[in-house]
């Protein structure tokens, strides 16, 4: 479960460049809230998209952060065009571990997704069959 904070708008540093989506949460959240979300992070929930595997909310940040550089940091290396390409790579990687049938049955549920809710959610509540087992790679 994701606890979803609202963001009106991205926070401006004292140097007037813009906030990363953790710095813009910490400066944001109160002290109360902090406490709550150290808490659903301490039972093992992410509360900071990017933050998994954190122990704490503090651990999640610092995971988010460098995930996001990461990135940041790959693709200033291969440029936007490179950067594109290794992610069409990464699909069509998983499209041959799974099928051109389990790749259709997939992007069917992820078509169904929304804000508020997964695409599994939404396919059970109407009724669409969704087959997992077409998409999902036997475990070696």
């Amino acid at each position: 479960m994701w606890m979803r904070l609202r963001l009106a708008r991205p926070k401006l540093s004292s140097s007037g460049r813009q906030q990363s989506g953790v710095a813009a949460i910490r400066s944001m959240s109160t002290e109360q809230e902090r406490r709550e979300l150290d808490e659903l992070a301490r039972r093992g929930e992410t509360v900071v998209p990017g933050g998994t595997g954190g122990k704490s909310l503090e651990a999640q940040e610092h995971l988010a952060e460098g995930r996001s550089r990461g990135g940041q940091a790959r693709r200033e290396q291969l440029g936007t065009e490179g950067y594109q390409e290794l992610g069409h790579k990464g699909g069509e990687t998983r499209k041959q571990q799974i099928g051109h049938e389990g790749y259709q049955e997939m992007g069917r549920k992820g078509g169904l997704s929304t804000m508020e809710e997964s695409g599994g959610e939404r396919a059970t509540k109407a009724g669409i069959p969704i087959d997992e087992s077409k998409y999902t790679t036997a475990q070696q």
